[in-house]
């Protein structure tokens, strides 16, 4: 089959950090599936594994998390699927990823592809609305249903792949205030366009942007980008007893920040319930049939910006190139062979 890896951490310019080759198909074992892989998205933690995790000598590592293709073999413990259905979901860190023809994935991990959207609409959301999940009701425990929520929910990064997300389920299934932090004017439209009630500049000082818009207290923040650059700040104008959110690796961090305030610092990977077998890693099976029941009812839409052509090593470059670069807005996909 079809593969794009890498065989050393090099940066995206070098014409080796990523390269087009051929390997043997996969077989599903226990509740392995075999997804032949119709459409991939890409997000940071492909180019920050691609920077960090050189694989063995003589070994060529496969990228890729996102994924929505058709089931084309089981394993014999399997129960939740079968070959010819259609599927999307985010995989597992410690294991090959989607980069390929085919991909093995563990059922539990996986859901049913929204019916009314194509595969590359559909890759665009496991990873990032897993994680948006995760961090919205489980990390910082907002409460599902249209019920008023007394408080602001602020999101730093907003048009980011997470963001793009988080704000739709935080607008759309929750009574929270969703305020985002973007600086160019298109990531602000674009935040807006999604749900958010408001939109300030997180290169500018946030607390007065903040106070003049009277909201109600910031209770609860998800910070997705530059949590170093700007937690410090946040922690001034956040409500006490808030709860914040980050997913990120800051290079400075201080928890004594948020003491004072009793503010609970919460962290959010959702790779977390796949790398350590958790008895609830079935938890992002339904989660994602949720999302996909979502997006088919209407109240969630695709957070997909571009499409950088086939899966191969060139468009996959450039895709890191721009995810890299900082500036991408929602999700970018590739599709096909």
């Amino acid at each position: 089959m079809k593969a794009v890896g890498y065989k050393k951490s090099l940066p995206i310019e070098d014409q080796d950090a990523l390269i087009d080759f051929e390997t043997a198909k996969p077989e599903p074992k226990g509740r392995d599936i075999r997804v032949a892989v119709k459409a991939i998205s890409a997000n940071p933690v492909d180019y920050k594994v691609r920077k960090r995790a050189a694989p063995p000598e003589g070994e060529t590592k496969i990228l890729g998390y996102d994924a929505a293709g058709i089931v084309d073999a089981v394993g014999p413990e399997v129960t939740l699927f079968k070959p010819g259905d259609e599927v999307f979901y985010a995989g597992s860190i410690l294991r090959q990823g989607t980069n390929a023809e085919f991909h093995l994935v563990d059922e539990r991990i996986v859901g049913n592809k929204p019916k009314s959207i194509s595969f590359a609409q559909a890759a665009a959301l496991p990873l990032t609305s897993i994680t948006a999940w995760e961090l919205l009701f489980d990390r910082l425990g907002a409460i599902p249903g249209k019920s008023v929520d007394p408080r602001t929910l602020l999101i730093t990064g907003g048009a980011g792949g997470v963001g793009s997300i988080l704000i739709q389920l935080a607008r759309r299934l929750t009574g929270l205030t969703v305020v985002a932090t973007a600086t160019r004017p298109e990531s602000q439209k674009w935040c807006l366009d999604l749900g958010a009630h408001a939109v300030i500049d997180h290169g500018k000082p946030m607390k007065e942007q903040i106070e003049k818009l009277k909201l109600p207290p910031v209770a609860l923040v998800a910070s997705l980008t530059f949590t170093d650059q700007h937690y410090k700040s946040i922690a001034e104008f956040m409500a006490p007893q808030g709860r914040f959110g980050l997913i990120d690796d800051p290079p400075e961090f201080t928890m004594s920040t948020f003491k004072g305030k009793a503010i609970s610092v919460h962290w959010e990977s959702m790779f977390t319930r796949s790398s350590f077998q958790t008895p609830d890693m079935i938890a992002q099976h339904h989660l994602l049939n949720d999302v996909a029941d979502l997006i088919d009812k209407g109240v969630l839409r695709t957070t997909l910006d571009q499409t950088f052509g086939t899966i191969n090593a060139a468009n996959l470059k450039r895709a890191h190139a721009l995810l890299e670069s900082g500036k991408s807005r929602g999700k970018i996909v590739l599709e096909g062979w």
